[in-house]
Formats: structure tokens, C-alpha cells, sequence
């Protein structure tokens, strides 16, 4: 039996530890996307000259000036809670038309029934911009401009089609014997909907409301246009921060800031739910 001998470098490269590719390139990766969480947290932490100043990898003289005008200054929080009035309205509707819809596409076979799917999914394909003079003039007409639900209304133009697409593909996946099984043990339509067949599709439900609050919240065409001072959003807000002495970097991403944390808390409690989606292959 021959002994092995090894040289002194292959010693030590024996010793060494090995490189994990893929963990210095997701660490990589997930630096690139923080880098501009990072910085708009930085600048709102800063003042003004501070900003326009030197460059700084952290704020000099710290500061919450920032943060305190906008929950003091009503025109400033009063976007964040105009947002949420008519994103959460935009929600509900959406889920609301929604269910039913995607039920009728996924149990029944009716004439046209692919077209009138296909027709639903152009409307989000469509961008707000086509539809932004309609609703205006629609609005003005019937008094509904610069209302919450006349924004929230609009928004259901692109999200109950989303909604419907989302929830019919899970609601596929629902074998139709446990709608034959329920009607038998006497359930009616109603109380099948509510109490058996939307528990099983808790997820896509889940997932649908996720990106319907996103699009509602990120949007800013529609929600400008149709809002002028009672139901202006934050979005809208954002854009006219020049005053007479310039931009106001900090307040502005100090707003920024804000405007992220809503996004994330539903991304958290619907964490699972999104999870189960890319799952089943719908989202």
C-alpha cells in the first residue's frame, strides 16, 4: 500500500476554506437593492445643506426636523391618510367584484366567456394615461371629483381585472365535487361561497389584495388628475415640494420613507400567501 504525500501547497489549499459563489453574489445582489433604501433614509436624516454639501456615507448632525414636519404639517399627513381611505376602498371593491367574477370564469363555460377574459386582462394592459380625460370629465359631471371613492373607483379599472385573473387560476385548482358535495349536505350558494370555498382559496385571496393595494398605492396619474386639495395623495404631495428657497430634499425624503413602510407591512402579514402563489404558479 502506497502512502500519499502532498506538497506544501496542496496543503495549504487543503486548509483553505472553500468560496461560496452564490452567497457573495445574492449578498451582492441584495446590497444593490438596499443601496437606495439606504439612501433615502440617509438624506432624510440629514438637513438640507448637509445634503447639498459635502458627500457623506452617514448623516454628520442628525436630525428628525424631517420627520416632524410632515406629522405635524396637515398638508403633508393628511396625503398619507388620503391614500390609505381610497386604496383600502379600492381593495374591498376590487375583492368584492372579483370573487364572483373569477367563480363565474372558473365554473362555468358561457359564449365568449374567453373573450370577455381576454378583454378584462387589456384593460390593465392599457396605460392610466388612456384613461385619465374620460374620468375626468366623467367625474366632474356627476360630483364625484376630488372625492376618495372617485379615485378608488378608477383604480378598479386595472385591479379587479388583476384580481379576477389571480383568484380564477386558484379557484381552478378547487376540485367542482366539493361544490356538488355541499349542495347536497344542504349549504346554499351563499353559505358554500363564504363558510367552504373562499377558506380554500385564502391564499389567492391573500395574494390578490396584495397587489391591489400595491398598484392602488404606487399609482399617481389617476390619483393626481382626479384629486385636487380633499382627496389629494401623498404621491401627489410629493411632487410640488419646490418653494421659493428650492427643493426641500430632506422633507421630501423623509416622505419617501413613510411612503415604503405601509408597502412593506403588507408585504409582511401577506408574506405566506405570495409564497403559496409563486407556488401554484399564478403569480
Amino acid at each position: 500500500m502506497s502512502d500519499t504525500t502532498f506538497t506544501p501547497a496542496a496543503r495549504r489549499s487543503r486548509s483553505l476554506p472553500r468560496i461560496n459563489t452564490r452567497v457573495i453574489v445574492m449578498t451582492l445582489y441584495l446590497l444593490f437593492l438596499l443601496l437606495p433604501i439606504y439612501w433615502l433614509l440617509n438624506m432624510s436624516l440629514k438637513t438640507n445643506t448637509e445634503i447639498l454639501g459635502d458627500f457623506t456615507l452617514w448623516p454628520r448632525n442628525l436630525t428628525f426636523a424631517n420627520y416632524a414636519t410632515i406629522l405635524t404639517d396637515p398638508s403633508w399627513y393628511t396625503g398619507y391618510i388620503n391614500s390609505l381611505i381610497y386604496v383600502v376602498m379600492n381593495t374591498v371593491i376590487s375583492l368584492t367584484v372579483a370573487l364572483p367574477a373569477a367563480y363565474a370564469f372558473s365554473r362555468y363555460h358561457f359564449m365568449g366567456d374567453k373573450h370577455l377574459f381576454f378583454w378584462l386582462l387589456t384593460n390593465r394592459m392599457a396605460p392610466p394615461a388612456v384613461f385619465a380625460l374620460p374620468f375626468f370629465q366623467l367625474y366632474s359631471s356627476i360630483g364625484l371629483f376630488d372625492t376618495h371613492i372617485a379615485v378608488a373607483l378608477a383604480h378598479c379599472l386595472f385591479n379587479v381585472p388583476l384580481a379576477v385573473w389571480i383568484l380564477e387560476g386558484f379557484m381552478r385548482g378547487v376540485p367542482k365535487e366539493i361544490d356538488e358535495t355541499a349542495y347536497i349536505d344542504g349549504y346554499s350558494f351563499g353559505g358554500f361561497f363564504v363558510k367552504i370555498f373562499m377558506p380554500l382559496i385564502s391564499s389567492g385571496i391573500g395574494v390578490a389584495a396584495f397587489f391591489c393595494f400595491m398598484f392602488s398605492w404606487v399609482e399617481l396619474l389617476l390619483s393626481r388628475t382626479l384629486t385636487t386639495v380633499d382627496a389629494k395623495p401623498i404621491a401627489a404631495t410629493m411632487t410640488r415640494t419646490v418653494s421659493a428657497s428650492g427643493l426641500d430634499w430632506g422633507v421630501l425624503a423623509a416622505a419617501g420613507v413613510l411612503t415604503i413602510i405601509p408597502g412593506a407591512l403588507v408585504i409582511w402579514f401577506v408574506r405566506n400567501y405570495i409564497a403559496k402563489g409563486f407556488a401554484l404558479g399564478r403569480v
